[in-house]
């Protein structure tokens, strides 16, 4: 093991290295503090750990109690969004609110981090009134170590407190590998003897198939939380419908008696009525100059790029009473390569399924819904 080690310190591994300088720091530090000092440094770092898992214990079961209360009340702001256009600060707290309202992963974790830390601040301040200062868990004699004996007793009590740093780099290795198996990086990490000695030895046992099984699954969970909290961005942005807007989409769709009418005569209108803004294009490309643009600035001039057809499509949309969705990825260039982009999906009650379309490509083709959309299209987000 020790010449696994040493060899790959050699190979200059910096995961090796950076592990190994951990504990040899906490080695050094445990030296110059001496027994009594390391001990008590031992003991703070024992019983913060100590503390912070009892509020974990308290802090968990207390969320659960608490997320579907917040849930309600959070609706109840959500749902009292101003019919006008919105300010900056506006629109952020409304799409906070509204996201926390709505996705429970947002909701439990932001809860779980104010009552982890009103709670961690309770039981820290209970401590240090009453036995914290007769354990010197909150304040900690600088005594001089004065023999060997106490340098080398503190020495082995901070390679003590060294290993246990490791581990917890260890720790946070481990998810990173659990999560991107296939990345460069990843295979860096594994590529050092300590850490897969650490990991082997600890992480392993104790996590089981927890951390390599469930977490990806979690954590595409929080994928699809964060994309759905950039749809609320949107819906709050583009939450007050101009009355010119709604008319002109109820006159597109008139007569028309299913959603996927609707979404078609839409696309067909929004598809060849806005021309596609180049020069906003060449603004950025070449200067990094991003005009804004409101649906209503679309509407208006019937200019746009593929963000601004896709935003005033769905604004028309929902101002009929349709499920839509803004979808933001990489659209084929036909040069053989794929660029940013962004497009549709409107829901078809009458089908049960959400449908993808490009108003931007209306004039080069029909995209409403072709065979192998997803072909040319790449989704990355949707708002």
């Amino acid at each position: 093991m020790l010449s696994a080690w040493s060899d790959s310190v050699r190979e200059g591994n910096g995961i090796t290295i950076l592990l190994l300088f951990i504990v040899a720091f906490s080695l050094i530090q445990g030296w110059t503090r001496g027994a009594s000092r390391s001990a008590g440094k031992l003991a703070f770092f024992l019983g913060d750990a100590l503390l912070r898992l009892i509020s974990i214990g308290i802090s968990v079961p207390f969320t659960l109690w608490l997320s579907p209360k917040a849930s309600a009340w959070l609706e109840s702001l959500g749902s009292q969004i101003p019919d006008r256009e919105l300010k900056l600060w506006e629109q952020i707290y409304y799409t906070f609110v509204k996201s926390m309202a709505d996705f429970a992963l947002l909701r439990f974790a932001v809860l779980f981090m104010i009552s982890y830390c009103l709670i961690v601040f309770i039981l820290r301040l209970l401590v240090s009134l009453t036995i914290g200062g007769s354990l010197g868990l909150f304040g900690l004699k600088k005594d001089k170590p004065s023999t060997i004996a106490s340098r080398l007793a503190g020495a082995g009590i901070g390679a003590v407190m060294g290993v246990a740093r490791g581990i917890v780099v260890i720790a946070i290795l481990f998810i990173w590998v659990s999560l991107y198996p296939d990345h460069s990086f990843s295979r860096y990490v594994e590529s050092s003897p300590v850490y897969q000695d650490g990991a082997q030895a600890v992480m392993e046992p104790l996590s089981g198939s927890l951390v390599r099984d469930k977490l990806p699954v979690f954590t595409q969970s929080v994928q699809e939380e964060l994309n759905g909290i950039m749809q609320q961005k949107y819906e709050v942005i583009d939450h007050s419908i101009p009355e010119g807007i709604e008319q002109t989409a109820a006159h597109v769709v008139k007569g028309t008696a299913t959603d996927e009418e609707k979404a078609r005569k839409l696309y067909d209108w929004v598809g060849t009525r806005v021309s596609y803004d180049y020069d906003k294009v060449k603004a950025y490309e070449e200067q990094r100059i991003w005009h804004e643009q409101t649906p209503q600035d679309t509407y208006d001039t019937r200019s746009g790029v593929c963000i601004d057809y896709a935003r005033l499509y769905s604004m028309m949309a929902r101002s009929q009473d349709m499920k839509v969705r803004v979808v933001t990825g990489r659209g084929y260039n036909g040069q053989g390569g794929y660029g940013p982009h962004a497009w549709n999906e409107v829901y078809l009650s009458e089908k049960q399924q959400w449908i993808p379309l490009d108003p931007t490509w209306a004039q080069s083709g029909n995209w409403f819904n072709p065979p192998r959309f997803n072909e040319t299209h790449i989704k990355e987000q949707v708002f």
